[in-house]
């Protein structure tokens, strides 16, 4: 029962974080996008009253008017929307899901004796401060002069991005780095939120409500980081649906890998952001799209007019099946930590393993991915009999 629980805890968390973040980046985007598309207000009545951009559109059948002042209107309305809890449930429901699947389930899916030997709580030690001072270190960083040239700002954040996702990937294994890459980025984004946009729009509210001109620093401080937080948005994603690609993380480059990725993502934002303004220049998603073809070119498998060099033994592949990867991929699963067979993907049958004769191959030899973080202690020679069975046939016949 302990078990069946647990599984739908994590479907629940898994759906509410995919809604609320949905939400946050939605409302973002769209924020974003109206700020972009302001223009000067028509009327010279809502000029005077302070109004800076005004927008018209459509959708769903109605119009609507939208209207940004440059400070605050001479009276707040009764209803004012805050847009705040999207962002905090998001990054909660994030942290829930990495304390239970990455730090309660460290030994599986965050170490990885091959590339770093830690305890448990070591390195979730280590996994909290990266999460902490990158957060200390970018919130000083916008506290600096540097913040305002936006071209230094950026280079210094790109290399310091750099040194994150190869700190992470020379302690922990590539899918716990590449998530704990994405946790560094999504807490800074809710981090600006509630120390940054959320206190610099009360101070501004209380000011209105006391009938004085809002400080416009904690409108430019607010705007800032809501930029920021859409340039860190779509690497963010990357790396949330990252664990189902290991042929990214498992990398012996993964880190490059990472940076290359999420600077396209960034770079792709860069070129939406600036068409939202009108005539945008191509450059930006012309690297996203050189970058990530040169990824794709140099991770590719390289092809091989190889032999199997020997003929292997199907019993032979079959007990290390077995021993190696059965404990997981079974109806009944005895590895702890697994409920079901990853993927469900069994492996029990001599017909189960070689109607999987390809996904063994690609995940045990090519990737090497699997066993997760080498759980089981598969060899390399268990690997290269595995390669020979595989370049053989890969059939259940006994050679």
């Amino acid at each position: 029962m302990e078990a069946y629980l647990t599984d739908w805890l994590h479907l629940l968390v898994r759906w509410l974080h995919m809604i609320v973040g949905i939400a946050w980046i939605g409302s973002s985007f769209y924020f974003v996008w109206l700020d972009n598309h302001l223009e000067m207000p028509k009327s010279g009545a809502d000029r005077d009253k302070g109004v800076g951009g005004e927008l018209w559109s459509v959708h769903g059948g109605g119009f609507y008017h939208a209207q940004k002042y440059k400070l605050a209107p001479p009276a707040l309305p009764e209803t004012l929307h805050w847009f705040k809890w999207e962002a905090y449930t998001t990054w909660m429901s994030g942290m829930f899901l990495v304390i239970l699947v990455y730090w309660y389930g460290a030994e599986v899916y965050l170490i990885d004796s091959s590339v770093a030997m830690l305890t448990r709580p070591a390195a979730v030690a280590i996994a909290a401060a990266f999460i902490v001072f990158a957060w200390v270190i970018y919130d000083q960083l916008c506290k600096s002069p540097l913040v305002r040239r936006d071209g230094v700002f950026a280079g210094v954040l790109l290399v310091l991005s750099a040194a994150l996702a190869w700190g992470l990937c020379q302690l922990f294994g590539g899918r716990g780095a590449y998530i704990h890459f994405g946790v560094v980025l999504g807490t800074i984004m809710a981090a600006n939120v509630f120390f940054v946009i959320i206190p610099g729009q009360r101070r501004m509210v209380a000011a209105a409500e006391r009938g004085e001109a809002p400080d416009p620093q904690d409108g430019i401080r607010a705007k800032q980081r809501s930029v920021h937080n859409t340039y860190f948005t779509l690497p963010v994603l990357f790396t949330m649906t990252s664990n189902h690609f290991a042929l990214t993380y498992s990398h012996a480059y993964n880190w490059a890998i990472l940076v290359a990725i999420s600077l396209a993502g960034a770079l792709i934002r860069v070129y939406f952001v600036a068409r939202h303004k009108g005539k945008a220049s191509p450059v930006p998603i012309l690297i996203a799209a050189v970058l990530l073809l040169v990824v794709v070119a140099a991770i590719a498998p390289r092809s091989s007019n190889a032999t199997a060099a020997g003929v292997a033994d199907f019993d032979a592949v079959r007990s290390v099946v077995h021993e190696r990867c059965t404990t997981c991929h079974s109806a009944t699963p005895t590895f702890p930590g697994f409920l079901a067979a990853p993927g469900g993907v069994l492996l029990e049958t001599d017909q189960q393993i070689t109607a999987e004769a390809l996904r063994i191959h690609q995940q045990t030899v090519v990737t090497r991915v699997m066993p997760i973080n080498n759980l089981t202690g598969i060899t390399d020679e268990e690997r290269a009999l595995i390669n020979q069975w595989y370049l053989a046939g890969g059939n259940g016949e006994r050679q």
